[in-house]
Parts: C-alpha cells; sequence; structure tokens
C-alpha cells in the first residue's frame, strides 16, 4: 500500500474510534489554502481538532517530528479559520488531539488528548 492508502486507512479507523466513544464526526480532511485538519469532532461541549498519524514503523521521537512547530502552528491557524467560519462553536470548548495508529508498543489506535495547545 502507498502512503495516501495507509493514511486514509488510519484515519477512517481513527474516525471509526472517535465514534465508538461518543463523538460526532463534524468534518474530515477540512481544508484552507494553508493547511488541513485530518478530523473535527465534537462531544460534550468540547470541539476537537484531530491530527492523525499512522505510523506502523514509528517512535515517540518520530512522533515529536511529525508534529513540530510548524505543524502545529499550521492546524493552530487552520482550527481559526474554521471557527471563525462556523460561529455556532464559538462557546465550546476547544481541543488539540492527536490519534496514533499502529505505532509499536502502543494500543492500535492510541488517543492522545489535550496533544498540545496554543
Amino acid at each position: 500500500m502507498n502512503t495516501k492508502t495507509v493514511g486514509n486507512d488510519g484515519e477512517n479507523r481513527a474516525a471509526a474510534f472517535l465514534e465508538s466513544k461518543g463523538f460526532s464526526i463534524i468534518e474530515r480532511n477540512w481544508r484552507t489554502n494553508r493547511g488541513e485538519i485530518d478530523i473535527i469532532a465534537f462531544k460534550n461541549d468540547t470541539l476537537v481538532f484531530i491530527e492523525v498519524k499512522t505510523l506502523p514503523n514509528g517512535t515517540l521521537d518520530m512522533i515529536q517530528r511529525e508534529l513540530n512547530y510548524q505543524k502545529r502552528e499550521r492546524i493552530l491557524k487552520t482550527s481559526k479559520r474554521f471557527l471563525l467560519k462556523h460561529r455556532q462553536y464559538s462557546n465550546s470548548y476547544v481541543r488539540f488531539d492527536v490519534i496514533v495508529i499502529d505505532m509499536p508498543g502502543l494500543e492500535p489506535v492510541y488517543h492522545i488528548e489535550n496533544a498540545f495547545s496554543e
């Protein structure tokens, strides 16, 4: 499988995992000209912006490299654009999570809540 197929499979598994935990999926692959949010979900007055990383050969160091300062800033800016366009979520708590798929040493779907903040 190529990386696009692996990534799409990982995002599908992450979305199914979130739904099984009671989240509603609001958007998938929400894009602006400057960034993309893999999954936007909502549960209990909390809007969650989720980055999905499928890392079958990954390590904790790799996650840190993948979510470097520039990537986190791009996610933060993209999330602000989403909130500007979707004012119905303006009173919601906002959180930034990461879901890691298939990384050795972790559960097959590993959810990191509040992985980073502004």
